[in-house]
């Protein structure tokens, strides 16, 4: 008895009690099998909400990275652009500290036409280097090649179509594309339509659908006579280091770009989709937590069983010397090791899910015949998922937290027996 009341909080023997009470079998009037649920409902639970949040951080990563590869960070319009010196500008703006590369364009729509048929693009009139420095088109030519681009009189007519659109379109490498500008020759009556033919030098694949199928590039001094532009930039497109130091970028980036700048950047032209990602992003935690708890609430069952079962041990223990608090860390632990277990093998399951998420795709896809990542729908050709073990932690500590808080119930209940009334009919 005396040992019982100096035994420290959570000691060997407390802790031996516990887990011999989630071992117990059936007859023993343990409660294995409600354990056993109550694991597997954490466990997946946890797994789901790791994979989800994953697969969302790698969609919004791979999805901005995509698009800021090809769009670029920061945009510069206005008056510079037809200032005597917007070469010496556009060198200004090349050294200043973080930027990688700048690139003036002109961009318009036009109507391609192909193999029987029409289809309307969005052409980017760009110079060669800034081809060359657009690594995510440059390096994802996937049929024919960018030789010829840029060359020659007025840049040549060589033109790159996205991937997708070529497709549509029916043409393929070295075949005539025929293109007509909504405004591109002038007359006495205003601007007119212009219909010119450019050759196919290649087709390029960024993974991202929404670009290979409505994008096309042209060289700048062609885009410039194309569209009735000539001598004129739309926009000055800059690229930094770092997107998200964008804002202690700006002020250096203005004043080399010089009076009248209008300064855009990537959050401004795709506010509403990001915030949009971001809405859904805390709304979809904020549901898996809810069903994280839920699965934690499968061990008050449990517990309350395990109480009932064991309220003549309780009121022995009592009667020994065992002190109310001791009773409430025994089945305190007794709950806490079912969501510290369920625990870490979700996060085990769910980590190794999203490690393996592409091969596990292509299996569901071989089993099923069906596709279950349709990239005309995503935008993106493949499911992908980011593990961020900042995320991992904080599903670790909530699922510890519900399972901790679903325990306390049947343990505070289970501590204040009374050990006469649970020996009376003993």
């Amino acid at each position: 008895m005396a040992e019982l009341q100096a035994a420290r909080p959570f000691s060997a023997w407390e802790r031996n009690l516990a887990f011999r009470y989630l071992r117990a079998k059936r007859k023993e009037g343990g409660v294995a099998l409600i354990s056993i649920i109550s694991f597997v409902g954490i466990t997946l639970a946890v797994a789901v909400l790791i994979i989800v949040m994953s697969v969302m951080n790698g969609f919004r990563a791979d999805l901005l990275g995509r698009m800021l590869g090809f769009n670029g960070h920061a945009f510069i319009q206005g008056a510079p652009l037809t200032a005597p010196d917007r070469e010496a500008m556009v060198e200004r703006l090349r050294a200043v500290p973080g930027v990688v590369q700048v690139a003036p364009l002109v961009e318009n729509q036009a109507i391609i036409l192909g193999s029987g048929q029409v289809q309307g693009a969005l052409v980017r009139g760009v110079s060669r280097r800034t081809l060359n420095e657009t690594k995510l088109v440059s390096t994802n030519i996937r049929a024919g090649s960018k030789d010829g681009f840029g060359e020659g009189e007025y840049g040549g007519d060589v033109v790159l179509l996205g991937e997708v659109l070529a497709m549509n379109l029916g043409l393929r490498p070295g075949d005539p594309v025929t293109m007509i500008s909504p405004s591109g020759g002038s007359t006495a009556f205003g601007a007119a339509p212009l219909r010119k033919t450019f050759l196919l030098g290649g087709t390029f694949n960024v993974g991202m659908s929404q670009f290979d199928a409505l994008y096309a590039y042209m060289p700048l001094e062609q885009a410039q006579l194309f569209f009735g532009k000539e001598g004129l930039w739309d926009a000055v497109e800059i690229t930094v280091q770092n997107p998200d130091q964008i804002d202690k970028l700006k002020p250096a980036i203005i004043q080399a770009a010089g009076p009248g700048a209008l300064f855009t950047d990537w959050r401004d032209r795709n506010r509403e989709f990001f915030d949009a990602l971001q809405v859904e992003r805390t709304v979809m935690r904020l549901i898996l937590m809810f069903i994280v708890l839920i699965a934690a609430m499968n061990i008050i069952s449990g517990l309350v069983m395990l109480v009932k079962n064991k309220s003549r041990d309780i009121a022995i223990l009592r009667t020994m010397g065992a002190s109310q608090s001791a009773v409430l860390r025994i089945f305190f632990m007794a709950g806490a090791s079912i969501g510290l277990a369920g625990t870490f093998a979700g996060i085990t399951l769910g980590v190794l899910f999203c490690i393996f998420i592409g091969p596990i795709q292509r299996f569901v896809e071989w089993a099923t015949g069906t596709r279950v990542f349709d990239p005309s729908i995503y935008f993106l050709a493949q499911i992908p998922a980011k593990v961020e073990w900042s995320e991992v932690a904080f599903v670790a500590l909530w699922s510890m937290l519900a399972a901790c808080l679903a325990t306390l119930p049947p343990a505070w209940r289970a501590s204040k027996l009374d050990p006469v009334e649970a020996l009376r009919y003993e």
